[in-house]
C-alpha cells in the first residue's frame, strides 16, 4: 500500500472535492481518497493506493477536475 500526499489549489467547495475525488479514484490501483479542504487555499488530497501512482497521471487527474497540482509527495 503506498500513500501520496497531493497539494492541490483552487478547491473552494464540497462539489470540488467530489469532482477530484471521482477524478482521482479513476485512476488504476486507487484505493481511497480523503480530501483536507482549505477553501481558496491550497487543498491536500490524501491518496491510498496499491502502488506508486504517476505524477503525469495525477496531474491529468486533477486537471481534468479543473484544479492544479502545486505538489505530490509518495
Amino acid at each position: 500500500m503506498t500513500i501520496t500526499r497531493i497539494s492541490i489549489d483552487g478547491m473552494t467547495c464540497g462539489h470540488c472535492i467530489d469532482a477530484v475525488t471521482e477524478e482521482l479514484t479513476s485512476l488504476e490501483g486507487v484505493q481511497h481518497v480523503d480530501i483536507d479542504l482549505n477553501k481558496g487555499g491550497i487543498s491536500t488530497a490524501t491518496v491510498t493506493s496499491e502502488g506508486a501512482l504517476d505524477p503525469e497521471q495525477i496531474g491529468e487527474a486533477v486537471a481534468e477536475a479543473g484544479y492544479l497540482v502545486v505538489a505530490a509527495d509518495a
